[in-house]
């Protein structure tokens, strides 16, 4: 058991410093700092040493170089267990360093910045901070070292319990976390480089690094351990970023149906609700009240709609709330930019499920980067994709059919196109107006998806417009479509059979526009 005598403290977040500065200075520890945290410890009133008083050299560079430096590093990686390397330190006028704090410069932070210029990223990529922090969990024997300010209150605590020492056990898992933080900075910055420097390609080397974020009681089923890992920093309007405001834990299910109830709802700049089960949309709608978008979002399949995943493009309202609440609806989840204070309160109070529902609140959402890539686990791999974004465009849509389509139901079909490229292929979606009426998803066979959205629909598919996420195999999906109802269909085109299903309209007086764009969703 070493006693903690000497300390070097350089940090860039100072939160809780003073704390912990302050009560080894009660165990009598040589507090040793830099810049401005030297300033900070110094203004509190707590004893501290300028790092330059131990090296002999003054900050240089603009701060690039002030802990690179034997005495420095020496005093870190001297094993105490070793006479020769006590020996060596002492004939150099070393003393060893017993305890690091170090956080590193926020260089995560800095790149997830809008319009972020490379000069004030590269000054945020920290040097002397990563060294000296491996330096110190390398010989985690003798030194302990600390990288957050989440750790200060338990080593806090253990140093009190033990009079000015940490355990073997501490040093230890602290070194692991230092490995684990400084791997997730290399990674941040690489992958900077890679975007910057590899406008077409993905680079060579990918890495992902994800800080948990909570535990979850199990995965998609009770027998599989789970849980929640998130990009650092993640982004708020992400269910990632999103702050839980309300309810029960969420569930491995509950966030895979929240992510795609958000990026749905994100399609449209009108007020818009979507309800998901099951990772595809059964009800969606755009209004010019939210309260209106719930009602026709949750009325597009009642059934499947007790007890989905309910998501919102503006903050929801009291008159949201109210209709929400009424008996007979039923939700496990609500993610929206924001709740009003009487929403909330409705919320919270008044429904039946009001002790389980979550509410998630997103903050406003921002335009995502066409750069944002996608991921797939494979066994023994990760299949990367850039986010299928920013490909639509209604103006460059082409009439393949005699007659036009009105512009009622061209609104229809752009409405209907935008929720088709969320639900698992074959994606077949019908819709009357803004509200989607019948969704056919993830069937072997895109006729046995026209034929649930159909189904689904019933008396509402007459007049309705279809989106297809694929080109028809055959025109018989048109045919059963158009038996049923359906006056427009906006599909990408490229079947060797196209002509089929155009002349399928034709021979019916409908109308036919080919996207060139496919949006499968597997």
């Amino acid at each position: 058991m070493y006693m903690i005598r000497r300390a070097l403290l350089s940090v860039s977040d100072k939160t809780g410093l003073m704390d912990l500065a302050r009560v080894l200075a009660g165990f009598n520890v040589e507090l040793i700092s830099t810049g401005g945290t030297r300033k900070a410890i110094a203004e509190a009133g707590i004893p501290v040493k300028d790092i330059s008083e131990v090296t002999g050299f003054p900050e240089m560079l603009d701060g690039r170089v002030k802990t690179l430096h034997p005495k420095i590093h020496g005093g870190l990686l001297a094993r105490r267990d070793l006479p020769e390397h006590m020996a060596k330190i002492a004939e150099h006028d070393i003393h060893a360093i017993d305890l690091v704090v170090c956080n590193l410069y926020p260089f995560e932070q800095t790149v997830a910045k809008p319009g972020v210029h490379d000069e004030e990223v590269i000054e945020n990529i920290d040097i002397g901070g990563p060294s000296m922090l491996r330096s110190a969990a390398k010989n985690f024997a003798a030194v302990a070292v600390l990288t957050s300010p989440s750790q200060y209150a338990e080593v806090i605590e253990e140093l009190q319990k033990s009079g000015g020492t940490l355990t073997l056990e501490t040093r230890r898992r602290l070194a692991k976390e230092v490995f684990e933080r400084t791997s997730a900075y290399d990674a941040a910055i690489a992958n900077y480089f890679g975007k910057t420097s590899e406008e077409k390609e993905l680079p060579a080397r990918f890495s992902v690094t994800l800080a948990r974020k909570s535990p979850l009681r199990y995965g998609e089923n009770p027998h599989q351990p789970a849980a929640f890992y998130a990009e650092q920093p993640p982004r708020p309007d992400t269910v990632a970023g999103a702050e839980v405001l309300h309810g029960k834990e969420l569930s491995f299910n509950n966030l895979l149906d929240l992510d795609s109830a958000l990026n749905l709802v994100k399609e449209f700049t009108e007020p818009g609700a979507v309800v998901v089960k099951h990772n595809n949309p059964c009800g969606a709608a755009i209004a010019s009240t939210l309260a209106d978008a719930f009602l026709n979002a949750y009325a597009g399949d009642p059934t499947s709609a007790f007890g989905g995943i309910l998501a919102f493009n503006r903050p929801v309202d009291a008159a949201t709330a109210e209709k929400l609440a009424e008996p007979g609806k039923f939700v496990e989840c609500i993610i929206a930019p924001d709740f009003d204070p009487a929403a909330f309160e409705i919320l919270t109070t008044k429904p039946t499920w009001k002790k389980n529902v979550r509410l998630l609140k997103t903050g406003p959402f921002t335009v995502a980067s066409g750069k944002a890539l996608d991921f797939r686990r494979v066994d023994g791999g990760l299949l990367v994709q850039a986010r299928d974004a920013g490909a639509d465009d209604p103006s460059k849509w082409v009439v393949k059919t005699k007659r036009q389509p009105t512009t009622a139901e061209l609104e229809a079909l752009w409405f209907a196109w935008r929720v088709c490229k969320h639900v698992k292929s074959n994606a077949i979606v019908l819709a009357n107006g803004s509200m989607v009426v019948g969704v056919g998803a993830g069937q072997m066979s895109r006729v046995d998806s026209t034929q649930i959205s159909i189904r689904k629909a019933g008396e509402r598919v007459k007049g309705a417009v279809l989106a297809s996420d694929a080109f028809f195999p055959f025109r018989d999906n048109v045919d059963s479509a158009a038996e049923a109802g359906v006056v427009a269909f906006v599909q990408p085109g490229g079947s060797q059979r196209d002509a089929e299903s155009i002349a399928a309209c034709d021979e019916r007086g409908l109308t036919m526009l080919f996207t060139g764009v496919r949006h499968f969703r597997h």
